[in-house]
């Protein structure tokens, strides 16, 4: 199985511990952020949702126009745009960024960030009406000739879309922890997103994800999030964790409040559990700012010399997990600096892996 790397690009610069800089929208920080990702290696990056920032489908093309070869993954909540709408959307994008994109659905962890867009819907209906949603996304990019839809939350009569995404087959990212998103993703999804679970907890995730796929004669791929935090020394990486961490807490008592919690997310009190488990657990999990935060993104890192945590990253490998979300809390200068030294040593040492097995199969033949 090869190995994917996504970042995370934002529309400003701004993390934890960086208070928000520059203009709401800053057009040179999101190109040359994006740039960077292209060149230190990523295959993807990610573009974010929130209910009171820039429009990630714009952020998206920005990006994708300011660069050549990396792809795209845009976070879209349904429930704020028609999914034959959003269907048309996606596929325009796509043939703009010339099949560079991927769509990555969420239904929403938090029913205030929801109500500020104006959706009262609970999170249960909330995951009912994305099942739904996707179901019209595919009948409006695949469909050849007008279709009717009489649903639950959506109708259309005679729904068409003259354009087609520019890929043969558009990728869904799916994310969500609860029992609903799981069944969805089951039946929609073609990668699942974790948060960075300990190992023993994200191996009974991915078990649950494709006992569901199983169900409609499906399988599916696995991505999960992680901070890496490197050092030269293992002491070093350590130290940094710490600095993080007090920066971190000086910016939250700043502001008054929990950075991103998200009560209702099954997803943040996953990690909340971690944290209850230690700061450190496996080899080099740490769930500091998971904890500082109230597991409201994701926030758990892994924390250790490039060699130490692509071997930890190779542990999630032999769990199904092939995709890996790594973005740091000096976001761009992190960025360049997995380029330098993490991913290329986590590829090549699944690059090894995957001819040594060659070379035993066929030993064996």
């Amino acid at each position: 199985m090869s190995v994917q790397f996504i970042g995370m690009i934002g529309h400003r610069l701004a993390s934890e511990i960086i208070p928000p800089t520059g203009p709401v929208f800053d057009k040179k920080y999101i190109a040359d952020f994006a740039k960077a990702h292209e060149d230190a290696g990523f295959d993807r990056i990610l573009v974010a949702y929130a209910s009171d920032q820039p429009d990630a489908f714009l952020v998206t093309a920005h990006a994708g126009a300011s660069t050549s070869r990396i792809h795209f993954l845009l976070a879209h909540r349904p429930g704020f745009v028609a999914p034959t709408l959003a269907a048309r959307k996606l596929a325009t994008l796509d043939h703009l960024l010339e099949g560079r994109v991927a769509v990555h659905i969420i239904s929403g962890g938090s029913d205030a960030e929801q109500r500020r867009d104006g959706d009262f819907e609970p999170k249960s209906v909330r995951y009912q009406r994305t099942d739904e949603y996707i179901d019209v996304l595919k009948q409006s990019w695949y469909s050849e000739t007008g279709f009717d839809h009489q649903g639950e939350f959506y109708q259309a009569e005679n729904a068409f879309s003259a354009i087609k995404p520019y890929q043969k087959k558009l990728p869904v990212f799916f994310g969500g922890s609860s029992d609903d998103a799981i069944r969805v993703a089951g039946k929609q999804a073609d990668v699942f997103a974790l948060w960075g679970e300990p190992l023993e907890s994200a191996a009974q995730t991915v078990a649950a994800v494709k006992a569901s796929a199983a169900q409609h004669q499906r399988e599916i791929g696995f991505s999960i999030s992680f901070r890496p935090i490197l050092g030269k020394t293992e002491e070093e990486a350590w130290a940094k964790a710490d600095e993080i961490l007090a920066k971190a807490t000086a910016q939250q008592a700043e502001k008054g409040q929990a950075l991103a919690a998200k009560p209702q997310s099954v997803g943040a009190q996953r990690l909340l559990q971690a944290v209850a488990q230690g700061d450190r657990l496996d080899s080099c999990l740490w769930t500091g700012i998971a904890g500082l935060i109230g597991g409201g993104s994701n926030s758990t890192a892994l924390v250790g010399t490039p060699e130490q945590v692509s071997d930890a990253l190779l542990k999630y490998y032999d769990l199904g997990i092939t995709t890996f979300l790594i973005r740091g809390f000096d976001p761009l200068n992190d960025a360049v600096e997995y380029g330098k030294t993490l991913i290329p040593l986590t590829k090549q040492k699944i690059a090894a892996r995957q001819a040594q097995n060659k070379t035993a199969a066929t030993t064996l033949v």
